[in-house]
């Protein structure tokens, strides 16, 4: 079939360049006209703190279901009658301009206890209420510019909350894509060859990212599913384009005509290519098993990236291979020669042959070097991050700082507990016990007197902890709380209470995560084995794929929990401090590195299962498969450290720990087990390693991760071992 499709894409190449282009036109006017729009929805349907934000809204409190901020001023007396007027007449305007919101301003009975004890720092809740993320951006833009044009003498006034947080100055895309043509034009050495994966990533992307935008309405999805498709698609794309590429090169430099040639690129990398890209999908749509519709959500955004780019590597790219032909090396680097090509694969088969006559300590080393990297690991804690982690140039930052100064860095992120009172004011009593309970806990700073509804059935009151939203002391406050104060205080009574707000939502998620990530990551194994051992036909080549893979996974949250959690190197990432791996985070990572990483491994493991086929000489087979494909999968490895690094450069925090984890993976995939551990553990195995019981070879499928194999070559160097 795929023979078919790269002599049809090349001779009617006309017919499907038009077809790309009006496919792109027509998806990017339909997205125009029909996209929807995103919702950051981290809920947790049935959780504690969902079903106490079901009640708000229920009982009269509506706009204090949805997001909520802080305006925070500091001045050397907060009542001082300049500043009391100025705050008030900034109050007035935001209410205007933010409407419908409620503001809980220090200077009324309610916000009495937002003032300070020496007066100096002061802050008002803004409950914004439900509203989209487009929403609460333009909010937000309008209460930044508000705040700018205060002037309030002698008084800093910052504005707290993720709603407020500033939009980034800084295009990761752009950059990421900037740094992968260099590192294309260096590997191919031509300006010809390296715009050809560059041109079919971007048509793919472009085409992946209409079609999220398009199912947005019928499927949640978070406001950051465009940029993972970008990051995502922007490396696989051009990875997968470049094996083609490489492939296709390759049958030039052998005498065959442009069009045998890319039947032949397409034969080969283009199968390996839709079986690399059949794993990440399988890894990525196993993010269904967690159950929750933001990460459904995701999950299929970067599937339609991932299988775009897929369609316009073994479509497009052999079509317009009939359009460059033979000049592809055109526009060429100085001093790229095709004998200095070939001198640098044989340095790559002498560097396997040096890994293969000392497999065990190649083993040891390799191993040892991940598992030591993987060893923070051990200690990674779910969570999510909060305003103390952006940088000082962030009002949201400085508004964090002003308010764990006046008021300790629990403030930052408030426990709601919301109750229904069916029995009225003897009810109210018993809630007010509940709140002189809470006060004289050693974890709570303050709690604020419950505020009740217009009918007076259902109250609000405001925790605040001693100890950062972020803190592990504060999940241990959430859960005494709910599982001992609560109980004991209403035992007897008609009164219902339950933990809300931000970070008690946050920890409610965080654990329901972390306890899904076993199923996840099972239902992921075991797909991706099944769908190897097909492929290759053997037992032990999957499950040394499966095992090497975690490795590299292990190595790689090592990584993100002694920079993120620990915080070694923490500042060169421009983060502000210390925190919790975002609890998606890792569940995302190991869906997304564990495709890539299968990339690597069916584009090397193809090429040695192709040799073997040949000649049944397995030490010889993994040394020129690793000569055959070290080069281009380093090239192809370094693509994506450089666009996933650039992530790591961003504003986002999530994204910062997303783009690192991404990119320090690949890097530890294409050379710690790539050209070490694959190499070691294949010599070690010999034959073995193609082993399949003939009962299980007559129940699998036949399928292939390249055409049959070409007749046996006469000459043949031994490429001894020993």
């Amino acid at each position: 079939m795929l023979t078919r499709l790269g002599r049809a894409c090349y001779r009617r190449r006309w017919f499907v360049l038009v077809g790309w282009a009006g496919l792109l036109a027509g998806l990017m006017a339909l997205s125009s006209a029909y996209g929807g729009q995103f919702v950051n929805d981290f809920t947790l349907p049935g959780s504690e703190s969902q079903v106490a934000q079901d009640v708000l809204k229920a009982h009269g409190f509506p706009t204090h279901a949805g997001e909520s901020g802080q305006v925070v001023f500091k001045a050397p007396d907060v009542d001082d009658r300049a500043v009391h007027d100025g705050i008030r007449n900034l109050f007035a305007d935001l209410d205007n301009a933010l409407a419908p919101v409620d503001i809980i301003s220090p200077y009324t009975d309610a916000g009495e206890h937002f003032v300070n004890e020496d007066d100096t720092i002061a802050f008002a809740i803004i409950h914004m209420g439900p509203r989209s993320p487009d929403e609460n951006d333009a909010a937000a833009a309008r209460a930044r510019a508000l705040v700018d044009e205060a002037d309030i003498p002698g008084t800093q006034v910052e504005l707290g909350g993720s709603v407020f947080a500033e939009p980034p100055d800084f295009s990761s895309e752009t950059f990421g894509f900037l740094a992968a043509m260099v590192v294309l034009l260096i590997a191919f050495g031509s300006v010809l060859a390296m715009g050809l994966p560059l041109l079919t990533a971007a048509c793919g992307i472009l085409a992946g990212i209409s079609l999220v935008t398009l199912v947005v309405p019928f499927m949640g999805m978070p406001s950051y599913a465009v940029e993972a498709v970008a990051m995502i698609g922007i490396g696989v794309g051009i990875d997968y384009a470049l094996f083609i590429v490489t492939r296709y090169r390759e049958g030039l430099a052998d005498g065959m005509d442009p069009e045998a040639a890319t039947v032949r690129a397409v034969e080969t990398a283009g199968r390996a290519v839709l079986l690399a890209g059949s794993v990440v999908l399988i890894a990525v749509l196993g993010m269904f098993t967690v159950g929750l519709e933001m990460i459904r959500g995701l999950a299929v955004g970067i599937s339609i990236g991932v299988f775009t780019t897929m369609v316009a590597s073994v479509t497009l790219l052999p079509a317009v291979f009939g359009f460059v032909g033979t000049r592809i090396d055109r526009l060429s680097l100085p001093g790229r020669t095709r004998e200095r090509e070939a001198a640098r694969r044989e340095q790559w088969r002498a560097w396997s042959h040096r890994v293969q006559r000392r497999p065990w300590p190649a083993l040891v080393a390799g191993a040892g070097v991940l598992l030591v990297l993987a060893l923070p690991a051990t200690q990674l804690r779910h969570g999510f991050g909060d305003a103390g982690n952006r940088p000082t140039t962030d009002t949201t930052r400085r508004a964090y700082d002003l308010i764990s100064d006046g008021f300790g860095p629990g403030a930052n992120g408030p426990l709601v507990i919301v109750a229904e009172l069916p029995g009225g004011p003897i009810d109210f009593t018993v809630l007010m016990g509940l709140r002189d309970r809470l006060d004289d806990l050693p974890e709570v700073r303050f709690a604020t007197p419950p505020l009740l509804n217009d009918v007076g059935d259902a109250a609000e009151m405001q925790i605040f902890p001693t100890y950062s939203p972020q803190a592990e002391q504060t999940q241990a406050l959430v859960h005494k709380i709910r599982g001992e104060l609560i109980p004991q205080a209403l035992e007897g009574s008609t009164v219902t209470a339950r933990v809300t707000g931000a970070t008690a939502g946050s920890i409610d998620f965080g654990e329901f995560v972390a306890s899904r990530l076993p199923w996840f990551t099972g239902a992921v194994l075991i797909l991706s084995f099944l769908l190897l051992m097909v492929v290759f036909r053997s037992v032990l080549v999957p499950l040394k794929a499966v095992v090497l893979n975690l490795l590299s996974l292990g190595a790689c949250y090592g990584v993100l929990v002694a920079t993120f959690q620990w915080g070694w190197g923490i500042g060169l990432l421009g983060v502000g401090k210390p925190g919790p791996i975002d609890a998606w985070v890792p569940m995302m990572l190991f869906a997304v590195i564990f495709g890539l990483s299968m990339d690597y491994e069916v584009f090397l493991l193809s090429r040695i299962r192709e040799d073997y086929e040949r000649h049944h000489d397995n030490s010889a087979a993994v040394a020129n498969g690793v000569a055959a494909t070290a080069r281009v999968i380093t090239a192809a490895a370094a693509v994506m450290v450089c666009v996933f690094g650039a992530f790591a450069l961003g504003s986002s925090r999530s994204l910062k720990m997303f783009g690192l984890g991404l990119a320090v993976a690949v890097l530890f995939d294409a050379t710690i087990v790539r050209l070490v551990l694959v190499p070691a553990t294949m010599e070690l195995l010999g034959d073995r390693n193609w082993w399949l019981p003939d009962w299980l070879d007559r129940l699998l499928p036949k399928v292939a991760a390249e055409p049959e194999p070409l007749p046996v070559e006469p000459a043949r160097e031994p490429a001894p071992v020993s």
